[in-house]
């Protein structure tokens, strides 16, 4: 059986002046921070003050020596390297990495057979020196951002982003450990489980390393019940077997029935005397999935179907959760997505500037019925395709297809992020080397016949955007994937609706993050939208312009920094309400939205949800009434209005709806009443009067929709608001006499740690709701009075 020794936890340290105690999984940056010899990159413009670590060489050192067992074979594994590596024991080469995507392993037998402790070094080259090297050697590649990401199989967000610092990393950022084996060990198992006709089959390939050439069985079980034996004979590598797993029970998606797991284990025994000598075991689910992108009469749909079943598709882009990803642990991955399914969300888009996640991320996915698209590591570039970085790509791409493969949640495949639309819309041809090889082999060729080699079972898009074929423009709204980005950069956000794209998979509007992360961040005094502090956590290009611009036509410029925050966080919900909303009622000709973003990796100003810190930005709680499975809004339609029902649910969805038209100060003109009955997963459009503000209400839903210019002199809501000490926090009872639009609470005003489970709430006259705050230690109720913790939009306006 094969024997497992773990090596992380205490390592050393050494380099640039530096020698110091390290952990392991972990990275120099966290080291340094650790012991002091850094400040904190993620303050002020302590990032500046750090460059210097990424542009010098490292190397981590400690002694190792095998306790296990004898055995035919010792391997030293590292399940990652970031990124060029020179790995020597006793002074001995082992050998040399330079991806930070794949794992490696090295056989160690030899020098660790006397039990005597070598010393183990690994030693990592500055990422920017082997770009450097290989720029030389490829010539140089547009990319959209100044630092050289695309010449190293690195991630790439790492090297700064329009969100994200520049904080380059080295390290040994994975697990790493010797194991110890005989006779044989199982290499890789690849299990495809689909689903047809009410059984799962299991098209399942296992491959083996040796030592010794005998007949190997592998026992194929699933929770325990052996439903396979696979036989090896003497000297094979890999066996196939396609197994029908009759009376399993479907994963379907949040939303649409249970995301039913089965533990998968395969045990490898020696042939000749049933001799265990390795286990592989993972979760696994069976479910079929399929895009139809079937040309129709308005062009291409990218329609997403689990298990024959259209899912309109409620998504967020995710990007590492941490500029330091080897930070992760599963408790904040499972804090996170259960967040994301906490708002509606049913689909994770893992963007391709970042990493493949690790084990903890899928599970959990594969656990909450989340979908999962993944992207292969490319964007905002032109990638050479030469061989010093194309044999990189195959192997990476191997590794990652393989070993992510037995989860149910992971249903599609995606070349790039934006690099064949961007190579024309951003002029990259000519620029200087443009003209040279740029990726789109990757793209075109080589990731889709991986992925049709290792795993038929799901769909592969060569990029995102893509319009199906060089046919169309790569960004065409009418043609599958479409990224909205004009109208943050150059539009008001009411142009979302000027169109029905087949499916967005990015669009967003940013804004900062929370108070108390923006403050923790910056030291600024006093702290100005446009102070240095405040600007260097602004990375977009002319992002407080678009800020701005953004709020113009919408309200007066803001008369303080408080003002600014909150009007900001407004627009980024009305902006993105406005997108989300208006193509949700387009269902199912946009077959779904993937919103960008949700997380961030540092304090930022940004698209995001949830901020840095973690804190819910109130685009988080707007967001799960938007993705809500039954949901209500008021949408224009040739030249009138109309109330969507929008039906996300198994069942039809049938009630009273109540339309109402009042006046400014929210008093009813006129209301009519009219029986609905919407069918499941559909979307009912009723016409709507006219008015200055209209109301829809339906089975507790409800949807407002307020005339342009509404804002201006808005009447005193007449608030009453009083606090009460409940279990964990306050009880928040707000009444207003009077129309109260956008009333706001910001818990981190009154606690660091204090959240609610609301985020702009408008009431209509004489209506109340209750926010609850709940914090680590008891609250004051007198707290809710402090200037800024609960304002409306109307204070605000007034100044």
């Amino acid at each position: 059986m094969t024997t497992v020794q773990d090596l992380s936890g205490a390592w050393e340290l050494h380099g640039d002046g530096v020698d110091l105690p390290a952990t392991v999984p972990g990275c120099v940056h966290s080291d340094l921070l650790g012991h002091g010899r850094i400040p904190d990159p993620f303050r002020d413009d302590n990032e500046h003050a750090v460059a210097w670590v990424g542009r010098a060489d490292w190397t981590y050192r400690r002694d190792i020596s095998w306790d296990g067992p004898a055995h035919d074979r010792i391997d030293l594994v590292f399940d990652g390297l970031d990124t060029v590596a020179r790995i020597t024991l006793g002074g001995t080469v082992l050998g040399e990495t330079r991806n930070m995507h794949r794992g490696y392993r090295f056989d160690v037998t030899s020098p660790l057979t006397g039990n005597q402790p070598l010393p183990l070094s690994v030693h990592f080259t500055s990422a920017y020196t082997e770009a450097a090297r290989v720029e030389a050697l490829v010539g140089p590649r547009p990319n959209a951002y100044p630092e050289p990401f695309q010449f190293i199989r690195k991630m790439a967000c790492g090297f700064g982003w329009d969100w994200g610092p520049t904080l380059v990393t080295a390290g040994i950022w994975r697990p790493v450990r010797l194991e110890g084996w005989s006779t044989a060990r199982i290499a890789a198992v690849r299990p495809l489980a689909t689903y047809h006709e009410n059984t799962g089959k299991l098209d399942l390939t296992a491959e083996v390393e040796r030592t010794r050439d005998r007949a190997l069985r592998a026992g194929v079980l699933l929770d325990g019940r052996e439903i396979a034996v696979l036989d090896l004979a003497a000297g094979e590598t890999s066996v196939r077997g396609e197994i029908d797993v009759p009376g399993v029970t479907p994963w379907d998606p949040v939303g649409y029935g249970e995301p039913a797991l089965y533990t998968l284990t395969v045990v490898l025994t020696d042939g000749d005397d049933g001799t265990e000598l390795d286990r592989w075991q993972q979760p696994t689910g069976f479910r079929t999935v399929h895009v139809d992108s079937a040309p129709d009469d308005a062009g291409t749909p990218f329609v997403f179907h689990i298990n024959g079943e259209k899912v309109l598709i409620k998504g967020v882009n995710w990007i590492p959760d941490d500029i330091f990803p080897a930070r992760m642990t599963r408790e904040r991955y499972e804090r996170r997505l259960r967040e994301a399914v906490a708002a509606g969300v049913n689909l994770i888009r893992v963007w391709g500037g970042g990493i493949y996640e690790n084990r903890d991320f899928y599970e959990l996915c594969d656990e909450l019925g989340l979908l999962v698209w993944q992207d292969f590591l490319f964007a905002c570039a032109c990638y050479p395709e030469d061989d010093v970085l194309h044999a990189e790509v195959v192997a990476e791409a191997r590794d990652n297809v393989t070993r992510l493969s037995p989860h149910p949640s992971l249903v599609t495949w995606n070349g790039n992020n934006e690099n064949l639309w961007l190579r024309g819309a951003s002029g990259w041809t000519e620029q200087p080397g443009g003209d040279l090889s740029w990726g789109e082999k990757y793209y075109l060729e080589t990731l889709p016949a991986i992925v049709a080699e290792l795993d038929p079972t799901r769909p592969y898009q060569p990029g995102s955007p893509w319009s199906g074929s060089w046919a169309h423009e790569p960004n065409d709204p009418d043609h599958q994937t479409f990224h909205s980005w004009e109208v943050w950069n150059r539009q008001d956000y009411l142009r979302y609706r000027d169109s029905a794209p087949r499916f967005v998979a990015e669009f967003g509007w940013q804004a900062p993050p929370a108070w108390t992360t923006l403050r923790d961040a910056v030291s600024d005094d006093p702290m100005l939208p446009g102070s240095p502090g405040v600007l260097h956590h602004q990375k977009a290009e002319d992002g407080n312009g678009k800020l701005a611009r953004g709020l113009a036509p919408h309200f007066p410029a803001p008369t303080s920094t408080e003002a600014w925050h909150y009007l900001t966080q407004l627009n980024q919900v009305r902006a993105v309400r406005t997108g989300i909303e208006h193509w949700r009622s387009h269902w199912p000709h946009t077959a779904g939205t993937i919103l960008w973003q949700l997380n961030d990796l540092w304090p930022v100003t940004s698209w995001a949800a949830v901020d840095g810190a973690g804190r819910h930005k109130p685009l988080y709680h707007a967001l799960r009434e938007m993705y809500a499975d039954r949901a209500l809004t008021i949408q224009p339609r040739d030249g009138g209005a109309v109330v969507a029902i929008l039906n996300d649910h198994a069942q039809t969805w049938t009630g009273l709806l109540r339309v109402e038209s009042r006046d400014r100060d929210g008093a009813v003109r006129s209301s009519t009443i009219e029986k609905v009955e919407v069918a499941p997963r559909s979307v009912a459009l009723v016409p709507a009067p006219d008015g200055e503000l209209l109301t829809a209400h339906l089975d507790g839903r409800r949807a407002l929709r307020f005339a342009d210019g509404f804002t201006e002199d808005l009447p005193d809501p007449g608030l009453t608001v009083t606090a009460e000490p409940a279990d964990g926090g306050l009880d928040v009872h707000v009444h207003a006499a009077g129309l109260a639009r956008d009333l706001l609470l910001q818990a981190d005003r009154i606690h660091p740690e204090a959240v609610t489970d609301q985020g702009f709430v408008t009431l209509l006259p004489g209506e109340s709701t209750v926010l609850h705050v709940r914090a680590p230690i008891a609250l004051d109720p007198a707290s809710v009075k402090a200037p800024w913790v609960l304002t409306d939009l109307a204070t605000v306006l007034r100044g």
